[in-house]
């Protein structure tokens, strides 16, 4: 995974790939095509940063989680969202607008508390993972076994742990390897007679705060309380341990689950003018965890993804494939919206171009981050004149000109497509991303009304000009259909953000 601004690649992509090494000029006719579209897309812009749309997103969100709060999958919050925003929808005079029924998990949070009795008595903060057992009514008490890693766990402390509460206060290194913990911790925990875990929260940074996220149990493995702490509690645990000193807990959640009930995916399109049964999704999700409102995650994905068709629809731009919104249902405890949703369009995905996906903040936007096709070395390239450049082209008045080629999945829900469909996901400034995720915090003051005015600017043009072009963007996956499809979405994607593979 890498990041680069749009110059270089503008020198090192300016070609259209082909079977024979000799081929690899882009015609002027592409080259014509691709800027053709700035001024459209100037228009999107200005009207979204500066003109009629300016704020709107952020007004229409901050409306959505004041009323609704969070919106936790199963619950008559998110239900009761997925009607209001359908009704709103249609009331911009977006296309097409409906539910999809799925099925989504159902899992509720009772009363839960936790204190140290030793070796001095405090309450700690503590929230249950999602979908995790709950104590006995009366609770658990045990002591505190701290461990740094599962190899800590499994090499050292195997034989500690049985009837204790394990604490993993492991380093964190980013969030895609350190949520490991809070997924498998539970399960190895119980393997080794464990009566409860106690997961540091995944973040890297704290200020008390505790977060949680969806765990997970292994068939044949007893299930035990799962619960997330502070990042300050677990070092503190830790700190004891160390200096030899007992640490006890008395630990009660309540939580229960119930079989699965009826959700929504909630749609709606700009439809193509020529040929509306090829499809460019945008998406983000609608439900969030039962702390916080889910303003930024992902209330600001899901806005930013309807909203690009309100601005287009009402500027009158409308491309020649169908731009279809798609947010998600019950992302959050085991993406059983997109999984719905891909059962039911199987044989439609032929047909969709592109899809992307906002889930990871809606701050300043840099660009896109992107899967497509076999990553392969360039073979050779061609300079550009200065004058030529296109480096200047389409998102450089919101500076959206960065890429990250990603190694394994962009976005969320659409990681189930990245080996059979071109996905991207809203790269932005999220530094600070996984300082509210899964918290209380995640609020509209995490957001910032210009940043999802531009964020909103990006998505809508990007999703336009992907559903305009004259060709289709390649398919093919494999070795052989890399080089012998002319190569027009790298240069495409280029053009829009500055993506280089190589």
């Amino acid at each position: 995974m890498f990041r680069i601004t749009l110059f270089l690649p503008v020198l090192l992509l300016t070609v259209t790939f082909t079977k024979s090494e000799d081929e690899c000029n882009l015609s002027q006719e592409l080259i014509d095509e691709i800027r053709s579209y700035q001024t459209v897309v100037d228009k999107i812009i200005d009207a979204t940063t500066n003109g009629q749309f300016k704020g709107a997103t952020f007004k229409e969100l901050a409306t959505f989680v004041d009323k609704f709060g969070a919106r936790l999958s199963g619950t008559r919050s998110l239900e009761d969202s997925i009607d209001y925003l359908l009704d709103l929808m249609k009331s911009y005079g977006v296309q097409n607008v409906h539910g999809e029924d799925v099925q989504v998990p159902l899992w509720v949070r009772g009363n839960e508390s936790a204190k140290m009795l030793l070796p001095r008595e405090t309450n700690l903060a503590v929230l249950a993972l999602g979908g995790s057992v709950g104590t006995p009514d009366e609770g658990i008490e045990a002591d505190v076994v701290v461990v740094r890693s599962l190899e800590d766990l499994h090499q050292n402390y195997s034989n500690a742990v049985a009837g204790k509460i394990v604490v993993f206060n492991y380093e964190y290194i980013r969030y895609g390897v350190s949520v490991s913990y809070r997924r498998q911790g539970p399960i190895e925990a119980a393997k080794h007679g464990a009566v409860a875990a106690l997961i540091r929260s995944v973040t890297d940074f704290s200020m008390n705060l505790v977060h949680t996220g969806q765990t997970s149990y292994e068939e044949g493995v007893t299930k035990i309380p799962a619960v997330a702490i502070t990042v300050e509690d677990a070092n503190m645990f830790q700190r004891y341990q160390e200096r030899g000193q007992t640490v006890r807990v008395k630990l009660n959640i309540q939580t229960e689950s119930f079989p699965e009930v009826k959700s929504r995916n909630t749609v709606g399109e700009v439809v193509g003018s020529e040929n509306p049964e090829k499809v460019v999704l945008v998406s983000g999700h609608l439900d969030s965890w039962d702390v916080g409102v889910g303003a930024m995650d992902d209330g600001g994905g899901a806005f930013i993804s309807w909203y690009s068709l309100v601005v287009l629809k009402s500027l009158g731009i409308v491309p020649k494939r169908t731009v279809r919104a798609v947010l998600w249902t019950a992302e959050e405890n085991g993406m059983a919206g997109v999984i719905g949703y891909d059962a039911a369009h199987k044989d439609e995905l032929k047909d969709f171009i592109f899809v992307m996906e906002s889930d990871e903040g809606t701050f300043t936007p840099l660009g896109l981050e992107f899967i497509a096709g076999k990553k392969r070395d360039l073979h050779s390239h061609r300079d550009i004149e200065d004058d030529d450049s296109i480096s200047n082209w389409l998102l450089a008045p919101i500076n959206a000109t960065q890429a990250v080629r990603s190694s394994g999945g962009v976005g969320s829900d659409i990681t189930i497509w990245k080996d059979v469909i071109p996905t991207g996901s809203l790269l932005n400034d999220n530094g600070k991303y996984f300082w509210y995720h899964h918290t209380k915090a995640d609020t509209m003051d995490v957001l910032d009304p210009d940043t999802l005015d531009k964020a909103t600017a990006l998505w809508a043009s990007v999703a336009y000009v992907v559903a305009d072009l004259k060709d289709d963007f390649p398919r093919d996956f494999s070795d052989k259909g890399f080089y012998t499809i002319p190569n027009v979405f790298y240069v495409v994607l280029l053009s829009l953000v500055g993506l280089l593979l190589h």
